[in-house]
């Protein structure tokens, strides 16, 4: 069976690193996987290093089609995916979570009758206003196998009339948790270069429009981390559009006490997510990760799609307010565990399921 998988950014090349893993691994070779890398995410920190540190697969094609607005960046990404789907001719093609590049890779595959197979399907913030939102919505209602990480996410499918083909695989990211968390607890020396002890650090992460994109919400985060900064080291590694922001703001000043670092290599990142005392952040992938390494976690925004964090007590949404923010980290805790992403062989189970159904 030929797959196409399309990825393009950070937290799709964490997913398909596992599921590739899988498919390279089975024994009958069932699959034959050509990826193609849309190029979402370009410098090497947040690409081309994840396919290095993570052994996920070359590309069999690599665009650089990232940048510029929603529409526009999804139209070249469609373009391309569609020529790179007529060359290859995929059985099926398998897209990941929620980005433009999921979007633009589902389209492709559905205007070409190729079955869509979408990992992480069903997740829901209820938020129109997230691309994200609109881009999970649209890929769910075009695929042919929706493997979910979640039972919340197979409830929210069934709300839309998706019950057809939907499967509780459990989440490939606890998986990659899994496997590479010792990887990176033998291989990074971050916190010696960094100088960190363990669990006495905020790691802190801000990336999404809907808050680099408001110059309030920005300024009361970036006010909300440097008060912090009197009392734990914070380490914030910078997103460029994070960086661009916080440089047309003038904030500059208000990152004095603050640790800023490059986007870090993937590695990296889950060797500080695995000995912070705390995680801030507005990404999705993020809040689960900390969970998996059993470090509470506070959101700056106002839904998450992982409603479980929440329910268990490891994760806490803040609104975009400096002390509200402060005080969530101060009030940050452990919670009750949970059992919703599956024993770490989700990757496994999706090969499986391919192998049966031959999707």
């Amino acid at each position: 069976m030929k797959i196409l998988t399309v990825i393009g950014a950070r937290p799709q090349f964490i997913k398909a690193a596992m599921v590739s893993r899988a498919f390279v691994n089975d024994p009958e070779r069932y699959i034959e996987e050509f990826i193609v890398h849309t190029g979402q995410h370009y410098d090497d920190n947040m690409s081309d290093i994840f396919f290095r540190q993570m052994g996920i697969p070359r590309p069999a094609r690599q665009f650089t089609l990232g940048g510029g607005n929603h529409g526009a960046m999804t139209g070249r990404m469609l373009e391309a995916l569609e020529t790179a789907m007529l060359e290859l001719k995929p059985d099926s093609v398998m897209v990941y979570g929620d980005t433009n590049s999921t979007l633009a890779g589902a389209l492709a595959a559905a205007k070409l009758h190729i079955p869509v197979i979408h990992v992480e399907a069903g997740l829901r913030s209820f938020n129109k206003l997230m691309p994200e939102e609109i881009n999970r919505i649209l890929t769910d209602h075009m695929s042919s196998m929706l493997l979910c990480p979640t039972s919340v996410a197979i409830k929210n499918l069934a709300n839309e009339g998706i019950v057809k083909g939907v499967h509780h695989v459990g989440d490939v990211m606890y998986d990659a948790a899994l496997v590479f968390g010792e990887i990176a607890a033998r291989e990074s020396d971050i916190h010696k270069r960094l100088r960190l002890a363990p669990h006495s650090f905020v790691l802190a992460t801000i990336h999404r429009a809907e808050n680099t994109d408001f110059p309030e919400r920005m300024k009361n985060i970036i006010a909300g981390l440097s008060e912090l900064a009197g009392r734990f080291r914070i380490v914030l590694p910078l997103h460029p559009r994070t960086r661009k922001c916080i440089s047309t703001l003038g904030l500059e000043t208000m990152l004095e006490n603050i640790t800023i670092t490059e986007p870090l290599s993937f590695l990296d990142m889950v060797a500080l997510e695995r000995i912070a005392k705390v995680i801030v952040t507005d990404s999705g992938g993020v809040q689960k990760e900390a969970y998996f390494h059993g470090v509470p976690c506070v959101t700056i925004r106002n839904e998450t799609e992982w409603v479980e964090t929440v329910q268990a007590g490891w994760n806490v949404l803040s609104n975009a307010i400096a002390m509200e923010l402060v005080s969530a980290v101060d009030n940050a805790v452990p919670g009750q565990s949970i059992n919703e992403y599956g024993d770490g062989h989700a990757a496994e189970k999706i090969l499986n399921l391919l192998k049966e159904q031959g999707v």
